[in-house]
């Protein structure tokens, strides 16, 4: 499929599941936001116009800022904020909750998956944003178990390209 070709998906842990974990001053965060923005510029340059974003706490609110800020320069790149479901953010900081929707006020499109939160919805709206798109860029730290590592081996399946961003420097991890 064509538009394929054109479009990105983001996945990538959580803060917790970060080496600084909610550290927003440790230097990696820096460089691991940094790697983000010079892979979403590389992309957009390769032309790929339309990322997807899950929503999710961490790298897929850095990624969606990444592009928003990439955007005002470039506007034929697009956001697609897909929400797994409508109170996703509602247990976040209030710091993390304005961002989130300062990022959906601000997005080409907006997709609620589901109203209510269900076991699997997660994991549907990660395949979702696959499914949308030709390459997946992961902020990933290897374990085998979770959503991004299950995000990764469903991409694989599809055939996908995949670019694999180490959490701790921002760079593209050489085996990806």
């Amino acid at each position: 499929m064509e538009e394929l070709l054109h479009s990105c998906a983001f996945t990538g842990h959580r803060p917790h599941k970060l080496p600084w974990m909610h550290n927003e001053k440790d230097p990696r965060l820096a460089a691991l936001i940094s790697g983000i923005k010079n892979q979403v510029a590389k992309l957009t340059a390769e032309g790929i116009t339309d990322y997807y974003s899950g929503m999710a706490e961490g790298v897929d609110l850095w990624a969606a800022s990444a592009v928003l800020e990439l955007k005002e320069s470039n506007p034929t790149v697009r956001l697609h904020c897909i929400v797994p479901y409508r109170a996703q953010p509602d247990k976040w900081g209030a710091d993390t909750q304005t961002t989130y929707r300062e990022i959906i006020a601000k997005a080409d499109e907006t997709r609620e998956l589901s109203r209510d939160y269900y076991d699997g919805c997660l994991l549907d709206r990660n395949r979702y944003t696959v499914d949308q798109a030709g390459t997946l860029l992961a902020v990933y730290n290897g374990e085998y178990r979770g959503g991004t590592a299950a995000t990764i081996r469903y991409a694989r399946k599809l055939d996908r390209r995949i670019i694999v961003l180490d959490p701790a420097t921002g760079k593209v991890k050489p085996d990806a």
